[in-house]
């Protein structure tokens, strides 16, 4: 380390002198070598620039440094100067924590603006905007919605928009939102804005650059950082749940074994230091919480162990988050919702309980840990499978939670993850954005619309004639109408849609229920859950007995129990890709032991290779099981769902598990020759998707036509052409 960063840096100098005092004091003893990279495109106003590192690696800086030295010779007092966009309103609060010393120094003004910020706070800004705003995709949407005649004269000195957590929108609803609107600003201002995107976890750089400047991705200036990967050290605990567990009752559930074997040493290793315990679902979030308090009250000690995730109330999320950034010791029992940069200091370790879906997800999560320099990055999966009997389906014999766990700890490793998937039409968001389109400008005409949004702008898959059915489809529903001279307006149910809060998000948001015990919001669930007075809950990491519920408001009121039952939450992890279930494949095959293992994660992996041998899998893929007869294309979740709904057209039983498809009634010849006849004479996407039940997914195919809607479906959830390589190989083995 150099104790002058003014002598070592080449790109230092080029930072505004009050940037370089700043720097000076914060004892930096040298900039990061994605610091210094970045210096000189950002400073050049022109570029594009996208800024990968690890997680703590210092891209907001990197980003920052050389937008405040441009923003302090160049700032427009009567316009914002700089968009920063974060995927969560947490990120926002702390991004603003970070960057409002630095701003206040240089009498840069920082705002955050989104749902939880008051009114009249973001009145004043756009009375006077100005400086940096942070800003969710769904707020900005609000702006566009209801400022559309001001937003010239608001984005009019826009000199930078910055987008955190990249990676988190790159193929998904709220990512082609989001291009959409950045799109929308430049038209507005009649200029191309630079786009500095940050990530810690992006697969194919250049698929990330196409969706950071859509058409013109190979002009995207790349950063990577080339700091030294900090040490690793993985273990994956192995566990078995008996086969004899399967009681409970109508307050509680009986925690099998392997829960509580799981929770002892949870207990055991983690109390008395700061961890992030990462769990795929928030009802096991609430069974866990709840049982490691109960451990803490058994031993008499203080309570170490919080739930976060998003159907609690923001207050007791933010509570958990403090806890982690406090002195005292704290862990946090987790989904997603603390995956991405929020700063919560610098966590001793991470828990995953059950296998993770992605390698992205994994090196996010992974990225939690080791932040102090020259601390390791500690992740522990702890993975339960069935204890085996003669009962056991020939699928979890495999112990596929397992084996996909190493397959995916084996890629991160390697160095890969998931790249973005950019096919689907998103025909859900073109509805939005029309609307929101319509609304900024209080009315357009079709070709104007179709132009923006399609031909130049984020829907580019959308041809003409797709939009043209599109806008007799929201016509006929009386969304938008046409007036005489051929501009677009809102229907009646258009109005309400768009006035309704509900419509700046681009996904689903369901109805829920508010939780409430003596006047305090613990949280909500679902509308659809099902609710009687005197259920016990596990909720919030407690328990409780339901005293009252108001259909009418809404409001479940409750009071502390002794009993109680986690309540059931929607929603699943994610797909998993081709590349993981490949790399299963190649584990069962092989006889290779990752040193990461315990003892019984190594048993289990040595019984589940014995089982796949044993069932002649490393001979066949095609495996007759009974009246059964087990497909195992060792594909992703895409494909795999390709190849059931084939055989689902083709007037087969069919239903799928983690790894397997499973044809009820037919022998693998007879099998074979609907294989044969799919690989022959393989069905357009669009006319396979006809034949699903259920093609609406999306939050607005409510409106599509049954055309458009098997056109959305079949760009999202189906590939004829993999699947027709699966099916290859199922034939060939």
């Amino acid at each position: 380390m150099t104790s002058n960063p003014k002598h070592s840096s080449s790109g230092f100098h080029q930072l505004h002198d009050r940037v370089q005092r700043w720097i000076w004091q914060q004892n930096w003893t040298e900039l990061r070598d994605i610091q210094e990279q970045a210096i000189a495109p950002i400073l050049s106003g022109k570029l594009d620039v996208i800024i990968s590192a690890t997680t703590a690696g210092g891209k907001t800086e990197a980003a920052f440094l050389p937008i405040f030295s441009q923003l302090v010779n160049n700032s427009s007092s009567r316009s914002l100067n700089v968009l920063y966009i974060s995927p969560l309103k947490a990120l926002i609060n702390d991004q603003y924590r970070r960057l409002s010393e630095l701003g206040e120094s240089l009498e840069i003004p920082i705002h955050p603006w989104h749902g939880d910020i008051e009114a009249g706070r973001k009145q004043k800004i756009l009375q006077q905007p100005s400086g940096i705003v942070l800003i969710t995709p769904e707020s900005l949407e609000a702006l566009f919605v209801r400022q559309g005649y001001r937003l010239r004269e608001i984005f009019n000195a826009l000199n930078y928009v910055v987008i955190d957590e990249l990676h988190s929108f790159i193929g998904n609803e709220r990512g082609k939102q989001l291009q959409s609107l950045l799109h929308r600003v430049e038209l507005i201002v009649d200029k191309k804005i630079p786009r500095i995107g940050l990530s810690a976890t992006l697969g194919d750089m250049a698929l990330a650059a196409d969706f950071l400047r859509p058409d013109s991705g190979k002009s995207v200036f790349l950063i990577h950082s080339s700091d030294a990967g900090q040490e690793l050290k993985l273990q994956v605990r192995g566990y078995q749940k008996s086969a004899f567990y399967f009681q409970f009752d109508e307050s509680e559930v009986t925690t099998s074994n392997d829960e509580w074997e799981i929770t002892d040493h949870l207990f055991k290793v983690l109390r008395g230091t700061h961890n992030l315990i990462f769990i795929n679902g928030r009802s096991q979030v609430e069974s866990y919480a709840d049982r490691l308090r109960r451990l803490c009250e058994d031993h008499h000690v203080p309570n170490e162990f919080l739930p976060h995730h998003g159907s609690l109330s923001k207050d007791l999320r933010e509570s958990a988050e403090q806890a982690l950034r406090g002195e005292r010791p704290a862990n946090v029992v987790c989904t997603t919702t603390l995956e991405m940069g929020i700063d919560i200091g610098a966590m001793t370790s991470i828990a995953q309980i059950g296998a993770p879906f992605s390698v992205t997800s994994t090196r996010q999560r992974l990225g939690r840990s080791g932040r102090r320099e020259g601390d390791p990055a500690i992740l522990r999966c702890y993975i339960s499978e069935p204890e085996v009997t003669p009962a056991t389906s020939i699928q979890d014999s495999l112990h596929p939670q397992l084996v996909q766990t190493i397959a995916i700890l084996n890629l991160l490793l390697q160095g890969w993850c998931e790249p973005p998937m950019i096919q689907k039409l998103h025909l859900s968001t073109l509805i939005q954005q029309l609307l929101s389109l319509i609304a900024e400008y209080g009315g357009v005409k079709a070709d104007r619309a179709w132009k923006i949004l399609c031909q130049t702008g984020a829907f580019n898959r959308v041809n003409s004639s797709m939009f043209a059915q599109l806008l007799r489809c929201l016509g006929a529903q009386d969304l938008i109408q046409q007036s005489q001279d051929g501009v677009l307006i809102l229907g009646l149910t258009g109005e309400r849609l768009v006035n309704h809060y509900s419509f700046y998000t681009a996904f689903h948001t369901p109805e829920e229920y508010r939780i409430v015990t003596t006047g305090q919001v613990l949280g909500t669930l679902p509308i659809n859950y099902p609710l009687v007075e005197g259920q016990f809950l596990i909720f919030a990491g407690q328990r409780w007995c339901i005293l009252a519920v108001d259909l009418d408001r809404k409001v479940i009121n409750v009071e502390a129990a002794s009993a109680g039952r986690a309540p059931v939450f929607s929603g699943n992890g994610g797909w998993i890709h081709d590349r993981i279930r490949q790399e299963m494949y190649h584990l069962y095959c092989s006889d290779e032991v990752p040193i990461f293992l315990d003892t019984i994660a190594r048993d289990l992996l040595t019984q589940a290779r014995e089982n796949f041998i044993q069932h002649n899998l490393d001979q066949t893929s095609i495996l007759l099981n009974g009246r059964q007869t087990l497909l195992f294309p060792w594909s992703g979740d895409i494909v795999m769902n390709t190849i059931l709904v084939q055989l689902q057209a083709r007037g087969l039983s069919v239903s799928r598990d983690a790894i397997a498809i499973i044809v009820e009634g037919l022998p693998p010849k007879d099998i074979r020759k609907h294989l044969r006849f799919i690989t022959t004479r393989p069905l357009d996407a669009t006319i396979l998707a006809a034949t699903v039940k259920n093609v609406m997914l999306e939050k607005h195919d409510r409106f599509l036509s049954e055309e458009l809607l098997y056109e959305n479906y079949a760009s999202g959830y189906l590939d004829i052409l993999g699947a027709q390589k699966a099916i290859e190989q199922l034939m060939s083995r």
